[in-house]
C-alpha cells in the first residue's frame, strides 16, 4: 500500500503516539527529578506538572492501543480528546505570544501571591527578596538577605519572562499543530479498511 493506505496512516499514528508518551515521561521524570533534588519546592507545581505528563501518557496510550489494533470506539475517543486538548492548548499558546508587558506584570503578581513555596523558590535562585519592594521584616531564604543588600523579584523576574512565555507560547504552538495532525490522522485511519480483514467487510 502506499503512504495515502492503511498501513502508513496505522504507522504514523503509532509514532505519533510514541513521540507523546515519551514526552509526557519527560515531563513526569524532570518534575520528579526537579522535586527530587530542592530544585521546586512547591507541591502545586509539581503536582501540576506531572498530573498533566501522567493524562498525556494515558491518552497516548489509549491512541497507541487503537492504533495498533483499529479498534474504533478507543480511536474515537481518543480523536475527541485530542481535539479538546488542541483547543485548550492553542489558546494558552496564543495568550503566551499575546500578552503585553502590563498583563505579564498582574500575571507575575498573582503568581507570587498564590504560592509561598514558588516565592522561596525564585528568591532562593535569583538571589531577592520581595516582589516589588524588600521588607526587612519577612523571612527570605536568599544570600543577599544577610547582608541586607537584594534587590526585589520583580526586576529580575520581568527580565526573563518575556523570553520564557514566547518559548512557551512557541513549543505550544507546535505540540498544537502535532495533535490536530493527529486528529486528521485518526479520523482518517478510522475510515480505512484494513486489508488484511474480509474485503467486503466495511470497519
Amino acid at each position: 500500500m502506499g503512504c495515502a493506505g492503511f498501513t502508513c496512516s496505522k504507522h504514523s499514528l503509532c509514532v505519533l503516539n510514541i513521540l507523546y508518551v515519551m514526552v509526557s515521561l519527560l515531563m513526569i521524570g524532570i518534575a520528579a527529578w526537579g522535586k527530587w533534588f530542592g530544585l521546586v519546592s512547591s507541591f502545586q507545581v509539581v503536582g501540576g506538572v506531572i498530573g498533566v505528563g501522567v493524562f498525556l501518557f494515558f491518552v497516548a496510550l489509549a491512541g497507541l492501543i487503537g492504533a495498533m489494533k483499529h479498534h474504533q470506539v478507543l480511536l474515537f475517543f481518543y480523536m475527541i480528546v485530542l481535539f479538546m486538548v488542541f483547543i485548550v492548548q492553542f489558546s494558552v499558546s496564543s495568550a503566551c505570544l499575546a500578552i503585553n508587558t502590563e498583563q505579564q506584570d498582574r500575571l507575575l503578581e498573582v503568581g507570587w501571591n498564590n504560592s509561598q513555596g514558588t516565592q522561596r523558590d525564585v528568591e532562593k535562585s535569583l538571589n531577592c527578596c520581595g516582589f516589588k519592594q524588600v521588607e526587612p521584616s519577612l523571612i527570605c531564604d536568599a544570600a543577599c538577605f544577610h547582608n541586607r543588600s537584594c534587590l526585589p523579584c520583580a526586576e529580575k523576574i520581568q527580565e526573563h519572562a518575556g523570553e520564557v512565555l514566547h518559548f512557551v507560547g512557541g513549543i505550544g504552538f507546535f505540540f498544537s499543530f502535532t495533535e490536530i495532525l493527529g486528529v486528521w490522522l485518526t479520523y482518517r485511519y478510522r475510515n480505512q479498511k484494513d486489508p488484511r480483514a474480509n474485503p467486503s467487510a466495511f470497519l
